[in-house]
């Protein structure tokens, strides 16, 4: 793996780990905003506090080291929650703005996924 390749894994991940960290709190806390925006999309208010925690169990397992399976599944993860999240917005005729968010999370799962080490990576024997 190249310099510049490592820089593009990290800098896509901090970023994708910031987005999923900050939206995962408030979809905890509940906040106003997120709640309305929940109930528009016609899910339960529980379905954030579902949301919030494993996207934050998701930023943890992407970070630490080892656990290759665990990543690849928290990566497919991510890829449907964020296009779930897009489609959700387009079904209900949200425009630019209240899709971008999801967008830019998915962009940054595939980024983070496509330029992550060898080591963060399943092997040939799926460990």
């Amino acid at each position: 793996m190249t310099k510049t390749q490592k820089i593009i894994y990290w800098v896509a991940t901090v970023w994708l780990a910031l987005g999923m960290l900050s939206t995962g709190i408030v979809q905890l806390i509940k906040m106003k905003e997120e709640a309305d925006m929940i109930t528009k999309l016609g899910y339960p208010l529980y379905f954030l506090t579902i949301l919030g925690v494993w996207k934050i169990l998701g930023v943890v397992a992407i970070l630490v080291p080892k656990f290759p399976l665990l990543k690849e599944w928290t990566y497919a993860g991510f890829f449907f929650t964020m296009s779930g999240a897009i489609f959700s917005h387009l079904a209900v005729g949200d425009g630019v703005k209240e899709f971008f968010g999801p967008a830019l999370l998915l962009v940054l799962t595939f980024v983070s996924w496509y330029f992550r080490p060898a080591e963060r990576k399943i092997n040939s024997t799926g460990l």
